[in-house]
């Protein structure tokens, strides 16, 4: 009984956290952020609420988590009595790791993609695989993916795991990756089926929100 009631509580909770997730995409919106369509942007990502406006994502980017998206800087402010805005534009199709912070004035991408814990103080190149402090290019998009696609086949493969995947797959899975390399496969089908673990935004018109 008490097993039902905490997984119903569970249940409930997912439910309230997705809807307020939803919430705070539309209310980005209609403060003049242009959000795209299939975007993961987790409820930790900062947006910086007085200047959301300038600030632009392009459809099918995704984000992990404790991210910092900043349009001003507000340091001298106590001296000089003004802080610098700018806008930031992410295009389409980048990934951005975990706790990156993204300042005012960036352009992104597309195609890009940021290791986790970069500080993006200027511009990036599209089809890039960039990472550091500041972030700079590591190598092409077309770099990064050969080198996986060669990977991939010499590797194990599982299947990606999804709310119906079973504990003895899982098991599967953690016996597979103490043998060496192992690739996870599905799971961007997943998602546009709706099975995967990250909500995405709708879609919206490519027009800017005024």
């Amino acid at each position: 009984m008490l097993d039902w009631i905490l997984d119903t509580l569970s249940a409930l909770k997912s439910k309230i956290e997705r809807k307020r997730l939803e919430r705070r995409w539309y209310k980005l919106r209609q403060q003049g952020m242009h959000l795209g369509s299939d975007v993961w942007l987790p409820a930790s990502t900062w947006i910086d609420p007085d200047y959301c406006f300038l600030i632009s994502i392009g459809d099918h980017c995704g984000f992990g988590e404790e991210c910092l998206i900043l349009a001003h800087d507000a340091q001298m402010d106590e001296f000089l009595d003004v802080a610098r805005i700018g806008q930031v534009t992410i295009h389409e199709s980048c990934h951005i790791g975990a706790r990156t912070v993204i300042l005012p004035g960036v352009v992104i991408g597309p195609k890009t993609i940021v290791g986790a814990n970069s500080v993006v103080t200027r511009s990036l190149p599209p089809d890039t695989v960039c990472a550091g402090n500041p972030a700079k290019v590591i190598c092409s998009l077309e770099d990064y993916l050969s080198k996986h696609r060669s990977r991939i086949i010499e590797a194990t493969k599982v299947a990606c795991v999804t709310s119906d995947t079973s504990l003895q797959e899982r098991s599967q899975i953690t016996e597979a990756v103490k043998k060496g390399t192992t690739y996870a496969v599905g799971g961007r089908t997943a998602e546009l089926e709706g099975k995967g673990g990250t909500p995405r935004t709708p879609h919206v018109s490519r027009e800017r929100v005024e």
